[in-house]
């Protein structure tokens, strides 16, 4: 693609756009590539800066010892520019860039509500930034809204979205192991990284002891052995550097540069309108549908508008819902397609607010080689209900086997030769357990617009109000309970738990907001994420969602917006739209 950038890279047009795609990250990435590979003329808009592949990962190949802070960030302009952002585990000096500032992206909470709002506006998003894991949701999902009558029934199962999961691991590139979970069904795998020693002693001993809650490999979307079409597309394998959010030159990783970028440029199909903030959709009332999209210049501020037949909305939970409301209309007041009164309503993200290691004795003659780019995984063992548990649904254990290093000991006692000696040799085996809750989808956990505040290109401000409830808190008590009788049972010693009472947001797994559904008064998309109100309006990223689960939800994404571009096509090839 960026021999041929002036080709895909447009500011004014009066093109209509077959499809207009809203956000490049990992949702967007895969709209455009599925419409563009079906023959259809795509623009994808995209608020922030373009971000070519491998030219432009600055931080990337940078040991922490060529960094001026060791790859530490903190200083008067970070702390003015990133105060939110800093907070994110991945917030480092390799990769500051990747991240929005907050200056000029403000929004608002409400009283008693703390939520961290990460942001990666550029192309790529937050595919760029991402954790990589990659789960399946099972049949029990779908269904767990309906069973326990917290939130409203799915308008998909299980099978509705399983070929469209292998459609896009086969792409993507998922490493795994063959495990034939009731409740995590397997994927398109490439082969799976390898559990270290200590690793496998407590795999086989947890096995015997809980034979319900099975520890596997971390499911992740990094190549182990590209298959030929990801080698054609100049993707390599993984070299185990866990650097991944500096960027990965080797397209090691599945992100939008690496993967579905190239694919839909490759069409000649697409076209890119990069630096575009989207202010709101053009809404045309005589027929029902939306034109097209309202941007404005991230630069200089001027105006401008893009036509097409099909918009999908993919700007991440919070920015799609942020479109959404701004765009208003006589027949939508509050919002477009907004008639249930549901948009902006049924905010989730994951909650990871316990867990817990201990002391592994043994093993002294094991150590390991690389930076394995994800740990072990201990799926939901609580995903059929059960009322003596205490609270709904459940939560997934993730964690690994380590020996502590010099970092770890830095600040151990000692001085001179003998304390120097000391850091050059690996410390005692550590093992640790952390819990991935899901939230329950609550009306009262909302977005709206402000009705005075509004950022520097005029757009209102989003309000947050979403907090956890006494169900998460009590999940997360047991979790910890759970961590420490397991690592007990197993053998470990000095195992210390923790929970704490971190607020949403830094999970990064926000969803809800306009979520699916069989009725239209109490729904915003129906089960192909098509608006219920406006036929050409579709919303594939996690606001499209009814429920959390515990899985990380990428993949989920994926193979939503894939299944709805195909239903789209389709509708488009009859005219229907």
């Amino acid at each position: 693609m960026n021999n041929k950038k002036d080709e895909y890279y447009i500011k004014n047009s009066d093109t209509v756009f077959d499809a207009i795609v809203i956000g490049s990250g990992i949702s967007g990435g895969w709209a455009a590539k599925e419409f563009t590979e079906r023959g259809f003329k795509t623009l994808m808009i995209e608020r922030g800066r373009i971000v070519e592949h491998q030219k432009d990962y600055i931080g990337e190949n940078i040991a922490p010892w060529q960094q001026p802070l060791r790859t530490r960030v903190d200083n008067l302009l970070v702390n003015e520019q990133h105060k939110i952002q800093k907070q994110c585990y991945a917030f480092k000096d390799a990769t500051k860039h990747f991240f929005g500032n907050d200056k000029d992206l403000p929004y608002t909470t409400s009283k008693g509500t703390q939520f961290s709002w990460i942001r990666a506006n550029q192309l790529g998003g937050k595919s760029l930034l991402w954790h990589r894991q990659s789960y399946r949701w099972g049949p029990y999902d779908f269904i767990a809204n309906k069973t326990d009558g917290h939130g409203n029934d799915w308008p998909i199962r299980y099978p509705d979205i399983a070929t469209w999961y292998s459609h896009v691991e086969r792409h993507a590139g998922i490493s795994g192991s063959r495990e034939n979970l009731p409740n995590l069904p397997d994927s398109e795998f490439l082969p799976p990284f390898e559990l270290n020693g200590p690793e496998k002693a407590l795999q086989k001993q947890f096995s015997a002891l809980y034979p319900e809650r099975p520890m596997i490999i971390g499911r992740a979307a990094h190549l182990t052995e590209p298959t030929e079409l990801q080698v054609s597309q100049g993707r390599m394998q993984c070299k185990a550097r866990n650097e991944c959010q500096a960027g990965c030159s080797f397209g090691a990783y599945f992100s939008t540069q690496s993967s579905t970028l190239p694919a839909a440029a490759a069409t000649n199909n697409l076209h890119i309108a990069a630096n575009s903030v989207v202010h709101s959709l053009i809404y045309d009332e005589s027929s029902n549908r939306v034109k097209g999209v309202r941007v404005i210049d991230n630069d200089d501020l001027s105006q401008r508008e893009y036509f097409a037949k099909v918009v999908f909305v993919c700007a991440s939970t919070l920015g799609s819902t942020q479109i959404l409301l701004n765009s208003t209309s006589k027949r939508f007041p509050n919002g477009i397609g907004n008639s249930s009164g549901v948009l902006g309503h049924y905010l989730m993200d994951h909650n990871y607010n316990a867990g817990g290691t201990g002391d592994l004795a043994g093993f002294e003659d094991e150590f390991y080689s690389g930076r394995r780019p994800t740990g072990v995984y201990m799926p939901n063992f609580n995903y059929k209900p059960d009322n003596k548990r205490g609270f709904l649904r459940g939560y997934a254990l993730s964690g690994r086997a380590y020996r502590e290093d010099w970092k770890s000991m830095q600040r151990s006692d000692g001085i001179g030769v003998d304390f120097k000696n000391k850091l050059r040799r690996p410390g005692k085996w550590k093992f640790g357990l952390w819990a991935q809750g899901e939230m329950l989808p609550r009306y009262e956990n909302q977005v709206n617009l402000h009705t005075n505040l509004k950022d520097k290109w005029g757009i209102p401000q989003l309000n947050i109000n979403c907090q956890f409830s006494e169900n998460e808190r009590a999940m997360m008590h047991d979790a910890a309970n759970q961590v420490e009788v397991m690592l007990t049972a197993a053998g470990l010693t000095n195992i210390k738990t923790e929970v704490t009472n971190e607020a949403p947001g830094l999970a990064i797994h926000e969803v809800g907001t306009a979520r699916m559904g069989r009725d239209p008064k109490t729904s915003y998309l129906n089960g192909y994420n098509q608006s219920h109100d406006v036929p050409n309006l579709f919303v594939t990223d996690g606001a499209s969602f009814c429920s959390s689960a515990v899985q990380n939800p990428s993949l989920t994404f994926m193979a939503l917006t894939a299944r709805a571009v195909d239903y789209a096509a389709k509708e488009l090839q009859q005219k229907r739209l």
